[in-house]
């Protein structure tokens, strides 16, 4: 099939997540973590880099799919002339080791599923042995061991399986009420074989378990549907053992097809915190925000210079780019990348996220301890002495570092949170000097990062482009919504970076080449939601309206949504699904619904009472 990167479904299991197809293939899983390397890599090259298809073996695919409720349950449905069949995939939140379940209905008539497993590896670049097919102990179900190095599988399946050429081939026949249930563990190899999930039990405990978490979801505004999906997505994306949400479940994925913008964003960043917050504390989920806060305070923990944009799941900090020859990329884009360079860049607009972010949490009742703010006096102090440094900004371009107006702008909002912390908390710190550097850094922003002849601010001081960020200024609390320099920054943003109703994050053109790096991409969704925001913040709200409309029309038909989006053909583009994305959908709808005022989602300012 030609492959569109939203023909994919996800499962996971709070730990790690996969990508399946309209086909019934399983294309990409990482185990045991979201950010270990993969054993199914197919989505980013073919069949011989490791794939699952459990599907009719007439191929083709599916008629129709869904997720049973409100859960990460995937059904998918195959109408063929022989009858119909469905496959129910889910991995139940992790227990001992980490379990995909698939298990395979008849509904009507009488029709010939296949199973073919292919393991790879390593990303696809390790063939494992395997073994145990013609083993049938009595009273037990075939199982087959799968083991490479550090890493084994262990299929448990109640049909013949036949082993060939590195692959586990399993073909039947059900009929109407036939149920043949199939499921992969995951395990070190050096450790005993677990035992395998019961398929029905993990099935209503997975079911159970999403429907108690979305349950206790507070949102009583527009849009529920695609609402309570993007904060199911965000879950999915979240690690449970430390609370960080990743960026998105994929690497490599192209922001432009066939070329080289391909980047891992499996990881945590920084920048994400204060959206995150908003959007968990808005809908109820505290226990989420308090688990994402407390893995903040723990990732930035140090050396406040030493501060980096994003951290593993687990909040390390090594995450060494590498490129993955073997692996020719989703539609033949390169390279494939592992890791990601851009977490040494300097980037000054983190420190005011953080420190917003730190704030939100405050004034949302999160209970802090004396390190904490000890520890936010010190980025602050960080902050007062590199504001003024050239950095790669808040889009990780690999050009020349430059005076990035959102970077000053952050840095402001930054100051701007420590002072209200000491103002309305009544916390210790010298207020007076903060307001002056927050004065400081104000004038030097509009002094050198506005045009007055074009009436808009600039991607940064000097340039003749402009940025997607800028739509921020407002909403942090710079400058009020109807100051006449947001007015026009609004219009001339919509202006030069819209392409058919939606924006890219900047020309990459422009400047001469301002990110370095060749060819363009497609449109930023987050963006585009930031757009919705602008637009209702300066009085435009039927406008808003419309453009929140159409972009939740974007999803695919499971409710997802990845990075970008080419308008000239109709397809999503970039990692998938993408955190940013859908918290920028949650947080607009909030916005549109009443429940919060643009201004209130601003870095540095104290939250609506809904969410405190």
């Amino acid at each position: 099939m030609d492959r569109r990167i939203e023909d994919y479904g996800i499962v996971g299991d709070l730990r790690t997540v996969g990508l399946i197809g309209r086909d019934g293939s399983l294309d990409w899983l990482c185990l045991p973590d979201l950010d270990s390397p993969a054993c199914f890599a197919a989505l980013l090259g073919d069949e011989q880099h490791g794939f699952w298809r459990v599907a009719p073996a007439s191929g083709g695919p599916c008629t129709r799919r869904r997720y049973r409720g409100e859960s990460l349950v995937l059904e998918t449905e195959w109408e063929t002339p022989e009858g119909h069949v469905r496959v129910t995939d889910l991995m139940p939140p992790r227990g001992d080791a980490a379990d995909v379940v698939r298990i395979v209905d008849g509904l009507r008539g009488r029709v010939t599923v296949e199973s073919l497993l292919v393991p790879r590896f390593d990303y696809g670049s390790v063939a494992p042995w395997i073994s145990g097919a013609d083993t049938v102990l009595a009273g037990h179900d075939p199982s087959i061991d799968i083991v490479a190095g550090p890493d084994a599988l262990h299929l448990a399946a109640p049909v013949r399986a036949d082993v060939a050429d590195g692959a586990v081939l399993s073909r039947f026949e059900v009929a109407a009420g036939d149920r043949v249930p199939l499921v992969l563990t995951h395990h070190a190899s050096h450790l005993p074989d677990p035992t395998p999930v019961d398929a029905a039990e993990s099935l209503v405990h997975t079911l159970d378990y999403w429907a108690d978490w979305i349950g206790q979801t507070r949102y009583d505004g527009q849009w529920q549907e695609p609402v309570r999906r993007s904060l199911i997505t965000l879950k999915a994306l979240t690690f449970a053992p430390t609370g960080a949400i990743s960026a998105a479940a994929t690497t490599s994925l192209p922001e432009q097809p066939g070329g080289p913008r391909n980047w891992d964003y499996r990881y945590c960043w920084l920048r994400d915190a204060t959206f995150t917050l908003i959007a968990l504390l808005g809908t109820g989920h505290t226990a989420a925000a308090r688990s994402w806060r407390d893995w903040l305070l723990r990732a930035v923990a140090g050396d406040p210079a030493d501060l980096q944009i994003m951290y593993g799941l687990d909040g390390r900090r090594r995450i060494p780019e590498t490129t993955l020859e073997w692996l020719p990329g989703f539609a033949g884009s390169r390279p494939v990348r592992t890791g990601n360079g851009a977490a040494g860049q300097l980037q000054l607009d983190v420190w005011g996220e953080t420190l917003g972010g730190l704030h939100v949490a405050r004034a949302a009742g999160l209970t802090e301890d004396v390190d904490s703010w000890r520890l936010q006096k010190l980025l602050l102090d960080f902050l007062e002495g590199h504001w003024e440094d050239l950095d790669n900004g808040l889009w990780e371009v690999r050009g020349p570092r430059r005076p990035f107006v959102h970077s000053r702008v952050m840095a402001w909002a930054g100051v701007d949170s420590m002072v209200r912390a000491v103002e309305n908390y009544g916390l210790d710190g010298p207020a007076d000097e903060w307001k002056v550097l927050r004065e400081t850094i104000r004038d030097d922003v509009l002094g050198n990062g506005y045009d007055a002849e074009r009436n808009t601010f600039t991607q940064y001081y000097g340039s003749t482009g402009l940025d997607a960020s800028l739509l921020l200024i407002p909403r942090v609390g710079f400058l009020p919504w109807d100051d006449p320099r947001v007015v026009g920054t609004v219009d001339a943003v919509q202006r030069e970076l819209g392409r058919d109703g939606l924006l890219l994050r900047y020309l990459t053109h422009a400047d001469d080449h301002v990110d370095g790096l060749p060819g363009g991409e497609g449109t930023f969704l987050v963006a585009s939601f930031w757009l919705v925001d602008a637009l209702y913040g300066i009085g435009r709200r039927a406008e808003a309206r419309a453009l929140f409309e159409r972009l939740v029309g974007l999803r695919n038909d499971l409710g997802l949504l990845s990075e970008e989006y080419d308008v000239e053909s109709g397809r999503q583009l970039g990692n998938f699904p993408q955190a940013f994305s859908h918290l920028g959908l949650v947080n607009s709808a909030r916005i549109l619904s009443g429940i919060a005022a643009p201004g209130a989602q601003a870095v540095g300012h104290t939250p609506p009472a809904d969410v405190r």
